[in-house]
């Protein structure tokens, strides 16, 4: 237990002591101190003793508040020993520690418990920012803890950037922002450091040779000044800045010594919680894309999917019949029910049967329904998909693989509009708009004798043709961020974001399975990635699909002689044409073609 003890008799009753019964006392003239004194020069707020451990320390906090202790001036903070005098303006008290003296060999230095405040205050600090925090509460979290940690007056945080740097954060003492805050730091002193990126101490920067002359440093009338770099290996991501601008040796090696090993641990954090932040205004940057680039339940906008959107609006509200075609994994089921629910069946049924994915035998009940007794296992009369969808949509999936016998039938269902179940020859009417669809040529089919032309015109009286993903653009980074936000609900998964160079991966990548691949590729990464985003690696694409970053002038450079040679073979190697086309001189042509044959 610790006891201050006034020594003049007019500043108090002498004879009651002061039990420093919390962790931090404050000391001085104002009402808010835990200890009030009445001596001269004592300020409102003049002192703090904090209890650390086994010691307490007394820090001076008042502006020009003057502290000795055994009549030696404190001009940061000194640990306090049993029997010392402390000084506080005219106003003198005597500090006492019931506890065992100290072997004086065993004793730890004021450095050695500088050293160990440092590493805790980073350790408090570390907690805090590996929680899910945003990076401007982050930020500040920084510059508030290095200010405690240094005894500043003022703290700045600035990140670097392309075109410089930005200060982000700026704070004084008393956890107030700062106005006019480019206004209140040395340029000439930052900006050493960040192009030597090297740490930098100076303790009277008015009297420094290198900054006294600096326009900032006058202007000011800088004192204690003290900045480190903030480096996350080459990278600089920005430096932090601390300074007092009335007391001179504020800041000594051992206090840039802790600082550097302070800001070495938050250039690591620091940098992952800006890639974080980086991603997610990449995400939100894409749902807003998403918001704005769909059409019903499709999702995109690019110009190879304004034909398949300008047909649906035209077509949805008839009743003809749709041919959709496109690769497999194209979503032609999506367009099928974006015309289902544009059109005026939309509160009918929507069936869907993929007829290449059931057995030919049993196919034809499947669809038209069979009476009982027709087959062996047939118990009981059962409808078909054409009698579930009466008054809505039937969409007939891969259509390519109907077998013959069965395209007649069908056929005769889009003449009648009437269903004849199998083992029956009665003719029941339905109400039904039929969608089809295939990856298959059917043309192709219908010269082979696989496919009957009659049903073929009979299915392609609109023909939807999609295009595959390859060829839909910036569609494939909306689609694969829709995914991974559906696919993580639907599965119960923590949703992760996709990294940079995942984002480039699948731009480049040509998706021969198209959506489907897609889809596929971000359900596996979210089930089995491990990292707090989604790498290239965890959606197995090769690493070769990212081209190496080029010049921009080689990038141009290469682009132009693909066009000159693209030009000239339209013009079926018509040199002249070509410069004509072009605006530019023949010799121009002439150049890129001999650099083409190098």
């Amino acid at each position: 237990m610790a006891f201050l003890q006034f020594t003049a008799d007019d500043s108090g009753d002498s004879d009651q002591p002061i039990t420093l019964h919390r962790r931090i006392t404050s000391l001085g003239a104002g009402e808010r101190s835990d200890v009030r004194l009445t001596g001269a020069g004592v300020a409102d707020e003049h002192a703090t003793i904090t209890c650390e451990g086994p010691h307490f320390t007394l820090r001076p906090t008042g502006s020009g508040a003057k502290v000795r202790i055994n009549g030696k001036k404190v001009r940061r903070k000194a640990i306090l020993e049993h029997g010392d005098q402390i000084e506080l303006g005219d106003q003198t008290l005597e500090f006492s520690h019931l506890r065992e003296p100290a072997d004086p060999g065993t004793q730890i230095s004021e450095d050695d418990v500088r050293r160990i405040e440092g590493l805790r205050q980073l350790h408090r600090l570390s907690v805090q920012l590996h929680a899910d925090t945003a990076l401007d509460e982050l930020l500040d979290q920084i510059i508030d803890s290095t200010i405690e940690l240094t005894d500043a007056a003022k703290g700045f945080l600035l990140l670097a950037d392309d075109e410089g740097w930005d200060i982000r954060v700026a704070r004084h003492v008393d956890v107030r922002a700062l106005d006019d805050d480019e206004q209140m730091l040395s340029d000439s002193v930052l900006n050493h450091v960040l192009t030597e990126r090297e740490p930098l101490v100076v303790a009277d920067a008015r009297n420094h040779a290198q900054f006294r002359e600096a326009k900032s440093v006058i202007n000011l009338q800088l004192c204690s000044v003290m900045c480190v770099p903030l480096l996350d290996g080459d990278q600089l991501l920005g430096a932090i800045y601390v300074g007092n601008n009335k007391v001179t040796d504020l800041f000594d090696e051992l206090d840039l010594e802790l600082l550097s090993i302070f800001a070495a641990k938050l250039s690591l954090l620091l940098s992952n919680a800006i890639l974080l932040n980086n991603l997610r205004t990449d995400c939100n940057r894409l749902q807003q894309k998403l918001n704005e680039r769909r059409f019903g339940s499709i999702v995109g906008s690019s110009e190879a999917m304004e034909p398949v959107f300008h047909a649906v609006r035209r077509v949805a509200p008839t009743d003809v019949t749709v041919l959709i075609t496109g690769e497999t994994g194209t979503g032609k089921e999506l367009v099928a029910a974006e015309l289902h629910h544009r059109s005026g069946r939309s509160d009918g049924p929507f069936v869907t049967i993929n007829c290449g994915a059931i057995p030919e035998n049993l196919l034809e009940s499947e669809l038209f329904g069979h009476v009982k007794g027709a087959f062996t296992g047939a118990d009981a009369k059962k409808d078909g998909k054409f009698h579930v969808a009466d008054g809505g949509t039937i969409f007939l999936d891969e259509i390519g693989e109907m077998p013959l016998q069965l395209q007649v039938k069908l056929l005769r269902v889009l003449q009648e509009r009437s269903v004849s179940r199998v083992g029956s020859t009665d003719h029941e009417p339905v109400d039904i708009r039929v969608l089809a669809a295939t990856n298959r040529q059917l043309t192709q089919r219908v010269e082979e004798g696989e496919f009957r032309e009659d049903l073929y015109y009979r299915l392609n009286v609109v023909e939807i043709a999609l295009p595959p993903l390859r060829e839909r653009g910036e569609d494939v980074v909306l689609l694969a961020q829709y995914m991974l936000e559906k696919l993580a609900d639907d599965l119960a998964l923590k949703p992760r974001d996709l990294s940079r160079s995942a984002l480039q991966a699948i731009r480049r990548y040509d998706w021969p399975g198209n959506v489907r691949q897609l889809e596929n590729r971000i359900k596996k990464a979210l089930v089995l990635a491990t990292g707090s985003t989604i790498g290239p690696d965890d959606l197995d694409l090769p690493t070769d699909v990212l081209p190496d970053i080029k010049p921009l002038a080689e990038a141009k450079e290469e682009y132009a002689l693909q066009y000159v040679l693209e030009v000239l073979e339209r013009n079926g190697g018509n040199r002249s044409q070509t410069a004509r086309d072009l605006d530019v001189d023949p010799r121009t042509v002439f150049r890129y073609l001999e650099k083409a044959e190098s």
